[in-house]
């Protein structure tokens, strides 16, 4: 097998000999997963033996990997570079069981996701192939994961990598939702997840306004700032393409939504292409936006990165969404030429101003005629928007914030003194 630059052999590693667990939900192609995999392979880096540990959080169903949804999990994760990897969810007999209605049902029907997603998981049965195996650390990523990690060891050390406040995705989730009374409060979301990380070792934050925000909230835990490694864009060669990349999470279709209502009609002559399962997302909150605007959308594609490298400027139109942006990230390596809001860039703290091959608008207006400009530049010559791609602002600003190595160097600093000798 070929090694990547990033991977030592095992027996070099700081952490040789020893087992690291990442623990996370079971998702797929958003920007969560891709933090899930710049995890293993940093550990894997380190010379651990890494097991992956993916949860699903909704609804109860068989535990075989045969299973359907398993099957379609594990057929879209093939990049996840673990050692070992283990699946895991409320069993099919969980509405047998009190808890369930307890701990799981009640909460859910209140609204009071931060509850219930945390019951779903400590009703997910530790593998077989797991139990009684010796962890030496596990890097848990979200506070409602936390019951699943302590059920697989007691008392390995344990990293919890927040990825958000989640209590800001439950009330956005909340919200035009029917939920019965007494409705669950952000105050009583938020109390939960507090209470919950409070049982970590250290907590490891994504972007630098969680940082803060989770330092104020817990001033007696531990806490580090890590930027999230995310997977580099080719860099070219470039062309005529005008692209948006969006997922079908509710931020990114609210983003979209508001580039086709706000923007492009002020723009009108500009082709702008939009990769990704936005398109389903889109469909369904405004149907009717979407069959006006349809045939824009290239629904999603199996290869991202030749999106990105055809492409002669990435567009960012962000509005909403709390954390830092991985497909941000993901634009930002590309090298390619940005036109954005300064909401795409939340928590990075980020010399906009300093970055050539960068431009920020924050209305329909300037971001139309930035657009418009960067369109007739485009047209004429598809290289007069900025300069070599591999050598750009954003390319560099990902090399050295962004990147696999960046991400590895930090975590190793937090993780190899309190991995078990």
């Amino acid at each position: 097998m070929t090694q990547s630059p990033n991977t030592l052999p095992p027996e070099s590693g700081p952490l040789a000999g020893r087992t690291v667990a990442v623990v996370h939900a079971a998702w797929h192609s958003c920007g969560s997963y891709q933090v899930n995999v710049a995890q293993a392979q940093a550990y894997r880096a380190m010379g651990a033996h890494v097991i992956s540990l993916a949860l699903r959080e909704w609804p109860p169903g068989a535990l075989d990997e045969q299973a359907p949804h398993w099957r379609d999990y594990i057929a879209k994760t093939q990049d996840m570079p673990a050692h070992e990897r283990f699946y895991s969810n409320m069993p099919r007999g969980a509405f047998a069981d009190p808890r369930f209605w307890a701990k799981v049902y009640w909460p859910l029907i209140h609204g009071d996701h931060a509850r219930a997603t945390a019951a779903m998981t400590a009703l997910a049965p530790i593998p077989p192939g797991l139990a009684g195996r010796r962890i030496d650390l596990i890097h848990c990523n979200h506070f409602f994961c936390m019951p699943a990690a302590r059920n697989l060891s007691a008392d390995a050390p344990l990293i919890v990598e927040t990825q958000d406040i989640q209590a800001n995705q439950y009330d956005l989730r909340n919200k035009g939702a029917f939920v019965a009374p007494p409705r669950a409060t952000y105050a009583q979301m938020l109390d939960y997840e507090l209470d919950t990380l409070r049982k970590a070792d250290l907590l490891v934050h994504l972007n630098a306004e969680e940082c803060a925000q989770f330092e104020q909230l817990l001033p007696e835990k531990r806490h580090a700032l890590v930027y999230p490694a995310a997977p580099a864009a080719p860099t070219g060669p470039g062309g005529r393409d005008i692209v948006i990349v969006a997922s079908g999470n509710h931020p990114n279709t609210l983003g979209v939504e508001w580039f086709l209502q706000e923007v492009a009609p002020l723009a009108r002559g500009v082709d702008v292409k939009i990769a990704g399962n936005v398109d389903a997302a889109l469909k369904q909150r405004n149907p009717q936006l979407y069959a006006r605007c349809a045939g824009m959308f290239l629904g999603r594609v199996a290869d991202i990165g030749a999106v990105y490298a055809n492409a002669g400027l990435v567009l960012l139109p962000t509005t909403e969404g709390h954390g830092l942006s991985i497909k941000a990230v993901e634009a930002l390596s590309s090298g390619a030429p940005l036109i954005a809001t300064s909401q795409a860039f939340r928590g990075m703290n980020m010399p906009i101003a300093a970055i050539g091959n960068l431009l920020v608008a924050d209305d329909p207006a300037t971001f139309a005629a930035a657009l418009r400009a960067a369109a007739l530049q485009i047209g004429e010559d598809p290289r007069a928007l900025g300069p070599a791609r591999a050598v750009s602002d954003t390319r560099r600003y990902y090399e050295d914030h962004f990147s696999a190595a960046a991400y590895r160097r930090a975590l190793q600093a937090l993780a190899v003194p309190m991995a078990r000798a």
